[in-house]
């Protein structure tokens, strides 16, 4: 278990990054973008680092182990804030958009953190692991928007402090995790061990678990990208009431981490995967209502609770759908379909939101909610009630 205190200390200091390039990117990118349609274009940018290096981050962990690769993760992305700092400092729109590149692949090699703690305990526990490691971002979701708020005009250049102190965050990352040790995996499987990829891939739970892990996180990343520009600069909103709404997105994000692993153990996989479903479309049901500041606040609290409950699910799918041996090809396959979804949603937020608005924007978003909810009841009718142990 200590594993797992490690890599909820260094998802802490991770998720400071994460909560920071929301609350920042958008918000600097339309300043610096040559173009209002391309101010979301940082952001994508983060998202396509996370897509590029989801696969080199599990085939490199699998050669080198867990360990020197997270380090790694960490020191790449704190190059990444200090090439920011200096991008800002310069008004360089496109150094901005590399150093997004760079601290997004760093998301790639933190969103392994999951599995490595899940390796580190007996598989009864994966599904409460996955998700008490997940806490460690509560408190970086607690201070993370104002922090980078208050700091921003410590230096000449306003935001330049934000991505000095980021630097800083990134590198005690990387000393947290000197203390990880790679867990010992034995593979018991008999016959030809590792399967083929497409395999693998055929199967009904593995397409469930993709399928519910890319469509929550496209989602969240859609209107999550979206929601600074519309409440600041189309809406009128403060930076500081914009802050406040990311804030509680970001808990709402990870304060069901308390509890999500126990309900996905206990009431199955497949009937919490489509519940995060059915809240995510409640995130859109908020947004339609109004564009007050707490039509914003519980639209994305809505967003960022059902998110949790469909990542813990699906990743708790994926370990079922894999053999020890095939884990590190598996896990790069769903982080990179995860990712690619990622990246395209955040995208299209610039521009949906500049050319069809909001209402629109979130109306699209239900299209593959109802996807996500079809497989899972289809699903949940073809398998045998789900236990704590098969859940686990």
């Amino acid at each position: 278990m200590v594993n797992v205190l490690i890599l909820a200390i260094a998802q802490f200091f991770s998720a400071i990054g994460q909560v920071t390039l929301v609350v920042l990117a958008g918000l600097i990118g339309t300043v610096l973008a040559p173009d209002p349609r391309f101010a979301t274009v940082p952001v994508t940018c983060g998202v396509l680092g996370v897509a590029a290096a989801s696969v080199p981050a599990a085939l490199a962990m699998k050669r080198f182990g867990r360990q020197r690769v997270f380090i790694t993760g960490s020191v790449l992305a704190a190059i990444g804030a200090l090439i920011a700092a200096v991008a800002v400092q310069n008004d360089n729109f496109w150094w901005y958009c590399i150093a997004n590149l760079l601290i997004g692949a760093n998301f790639a090699f933190a969103a392994q953190f999951r599995f490595a703690a899940a390796e580190s305990v007996e598989p009864t526990l994966a599904s409460r692991v996955i998700a008490w490691v997940m806490l460690g971002t509560i408190g970086a979701a607690a201070i993370g928007p104002r922090l980078v708020v208050a700091v921003r005009g410590w230096t000449d250049t306003e935001y330049v402090a934000s991505f000095l102190l980021l630097a800083a965050v990134f590198l005690m990352s990387a000393a947290t995790l000197t203390r990880f040790r790679n867990p010992v995996i034995f593979d018991h499987t008999t016959g030809d061990g590792a399967r083929p990829l497409g395999t693998i891939a055929r199967q009904p739970v593995f397409l469930v678990a993709v399928l519910g892990a890319a469509v929550g996180f496209g989602i969240m990343a859609l209107i999550m990208t979206a929601t600074p520009l519309s409440m600041h600069f189309i809406d009128g909103h403060t930076v500081e009431q914009t802050a406040w709404v990311i804030q509680g997105h970001s808990l709402a994000m990870y304060i069901p981490s308390l509890f999500s692993g126990w309900l996905v153990a206990r009431w199955g996989a497949y009937r919490m995967l489509a519940l995060g479903a059915l809240l995510e479309a409640g995130c859109v049901a908020f947004a339609l209502a109004g564009r007050e500041v707490m039509h914003y606040a519980w639209a994305l609290i809505a967003l960022g609770v059902g998110w949790n409950l469909m990542y813990v699910a699906s990743t708790t799918l994926l370990i079922r759908a894999y053999r020890p041996a095939e884990r590190f090809r598996v896990q790069a396959l769903n982080d990179f379909s995860m990712f690619g979804v990622m990246a395209v949603a955040s995208l299209l937020a610039g521009v949906l939101i500049n050319t069809s608005g909001w209402a629109v924007m979130n109306a699209v978003a239900l299209v593959p909610l109802i996807l996500v909810l079809v497989g899972t009841t289809l699903m949940g009718r073809r398998t045998a009630p789900e236990t704590p142990a098969a859940t686990g």
